[in-house]
């Protein structure tokens, strides 16, 4: 038997993501996100509401994207849960460094294995609530510790995290159980 639930944002998982920008004094800022997921070959979407964060997207389109671990993950939540419009040095007490970006104008936090640096290249439904990102992906960077044997970032290595929208709660990603576009061919 299926119970029914009224529509709620379910969409399972979903990521992990630290969006890094610089406020007005060029201080590094950070705040979780969760809304987002990849648009193109070489761009993504953001849905942000209104933040800090937002407002540093507003004077400057660029940023970097982080993605969370459980390393990171006490000091991602954090970021959540303060805004920088009440403690602007909130990304101290994180213990993160930040240094800046070669690409885009935007602090990498150096204690995640992975990070885009982006560009906004478009905002959709803009208000007074916030707007949607769409924005190119300039580089990628990815500590060397967490590649694979093929020189590539390594999502068992990382130990990324998801958010679990349904009971707030944040969950390790585990091991690879198949390969994509090869294991279905068992049913041709």
């Amino acid at each position: 038997m299926m119970k029914s639930f009224k529509p709620q944002p379910w969409l399972l998982p979903q990521p992990v993501l630290i969006i890094g920008t610089y406020d007005e004094q060029g201080r590094p800022n950070a705040m979780n996100a969760a809304w987002g997921g990849q648009w193109d070959m070489k761009e993504i979407m953001i849905s942000m509401g209104k933040h800090a964060t937002t407002e540093n997207l507003n004077r400057q389109g660029d940023f970097t994207v982080a993605f969370a671990t459980q390393a990171t993950m006490t000091a991602a939540d954090y970021v959540g849960i303060v805004s920088a419009k009440n403690n602007p040095q909130k990304i101290e007490k994180t213990g993160w460094t930040a240094v800046r970006s070669e690409n885009v104008d935007a602090p990498v936090f150096t204690d995640f294995p992975m990070t885009f640096e982006c560009r906004i290249k478009e905002k959709i439904h803009e208000s007074d609530t916030g707007y949607y990102i769409v924005a190119e992906v300039v580089n990628i960077l990815a500590d060397e510790r967490y590649l694979a044997d093929d020189g590539k970032p390594d999502m068992e290595k990382m130990g990324l995290i998801v958010f679990d929208p349904v009971h707030h709660n944040y969950a390790g990603l585990g091991q690879a159980v198949g390969k994509a576009f090869s294991d279905g061919k068992k049913l041709k």
